[in-house]
C-alpha cells in the first residue's frame, strides 16, 4: 500500500513512539523509510526570543542543532536497518516545521507521513501552536498521528 514513509522526529520521547510505529508499518508494508529532523535557526532578533550573540557564536550553535539533528536521524536509519528497513536519514534547516515536513514528502515522493502528536488543547495549544496539526491540514498525502 504505501512504498515510501515519511517520519518526522525530534527526538523527544514521544516521537520515538512515531518512529518506533513508522518502522514497524514500513517493515509490514515492505515500504522504504525517510528519517526527517527539521532543524531551526537560530532567532537573530530581540522579538524572535534570541539572545544578542556574536555572528561566531550564532554559528557554532546551529552548527551543534545540525550535529545533533543528524544524530538522531542517523539513530532513527540505525533501528530501521537493524529491523529490515530500508532507511534513509535527513536533515532540513527551517523554522517552518510544517512547510519543511511537506516540501520533504514531495521531495522524496514519499506517500504517507508519520508524526507525533501533544495533543495540547486550549491555551496551550493557541501559545505553542500545533506543527502536526498544519502538516494535517496542508500535506496532499496521508498523515497518521500518534500519541
Amino acid at each position: 500500500m504505501y512504498q515510501r514513509i515519511l517520519v518526522a522526529t525530534d527526538g523527544s520521547p514521544l516521537s520515538k513512539k512515531a518512529v518506533t510505529s513508522a518502522i514497524a508499518l514500513a517493515a509490514l508494508m515492505d515500504a522504504e523509510l525517510v528519517a526527517l529532523k527539521v532543524i531551526p535557526r537560530y532567532p537573530q532578533s530581540y522579538f524572535e526570543g534570541g539572545l544578542a550573540l556574536q555572528a561566531a557564536e550564532v554559528s557554532r550553535v546551529e552548527k551543534q542543532w545540525a550535529e545533533d539533528g543528524q544524530a538522531i536521524v542517523d539513530a532513527v536509519q540505525k533501528a530501521a536497518l537493524a529491523k529490515g528497513v530500508r532507511a534513509k536519514a535527513i536533515t532540513v534547516k527551517s523554522d517552518l516545521v510544517s512547510d519543511a515536513v511537506i516540501a520533504a514528502t514531495k521531495k522524496h515522493k514519499c506517500d504517507l507521513i508519520v508524526m507525533a502528536s501533544h495533543g495540547r488543547r486550549g491555551i496551550k495549544r493557541l501559545l505553542l501552536g500545533s506543527e502536526t496539526q498544519l502538516v494535517l491540514t496542508h500535506s496532499h498525502v496521508p498523515v497518521l498521528v500518534l500519541r
